[in-house]
């Protein structure tokens, strides 16, 4: 009996989750719009330097939807990664505030309307969370990144790391 308390014990216990969770979003099949998740696939390559390990969760996608309010919960903080096709350059990083609109009544979903469905579903705000928007030019099909768009993913994961306090010239040691 005193088994099956634990067992059913550890099933309640939240899960341990990274701090910091950081979802990129776009059409890898659009050019430049191939942003959000190339930045991801930056992250992860730092993280297999195990200088984030530990330390962030990352998550890929074509667009936001509704089932991410799930990957928001329990974080400190979130970094939504898009690309921007008239933002500023080489990238632009503020934070967010939910606010009803119209991508609410859609299945893709914009980062602020995403925070409103979380506050609505969990009857509380979101954790902190930012939009990092990399400013991209060429959103053709089939097109590859454009070299402006990967000097400006260059200068983003640069801020990134920085923000995220990572000195990128040491790997993290965490205890």
């Amino acid at each position: 009996m005193l088994n099956m308390l634990n067992m059913l014990n550890m099933l309640n216990m939240p899960t341990m989750r990274a701090p910091t969770l950081l979802i990129g979003y776009g059409n890898p099949s659009r050019g430049d719009d191939a942003l959000g998740p190339a930045a991801i696939a930056e992250i992860e390559r730092r993280m297999a330097d195990n200088r984030l390990a530990g330390q962030v969760e990352i998550v890929t996608d074509f667009q936001l939807q509704i089932e991410f309010v799930t990957d928001l919960a329990g974080r400190q903080r979130v970094i939504f990664i898009d690309a921007s096709a008239g933002g500023a350059e080489p990238f632009s990083f503020g934070p967010l505030q939910a606010k009803q609109d119209d991508s609410v009544t859609t299945h893709a979903l914009s980062p602020a309307g995403l925070l409103t469905v979380y506050r609505s579903f969990h009857g509380d705000d979101a954790p902190p969370c930012f939009l990092l928007g990399i400013r991209g030019y060429d959103f053709d099909l089939g097109m590859p990144l454009s070299a402006g768009a990967q000097r400006n993913l260059d200068a983003a994961m640069t801020m990134l790391e920085q923000w995220l306090g990572v000195d990128s010239s040491a790997p993290l040691c965490h205890a």
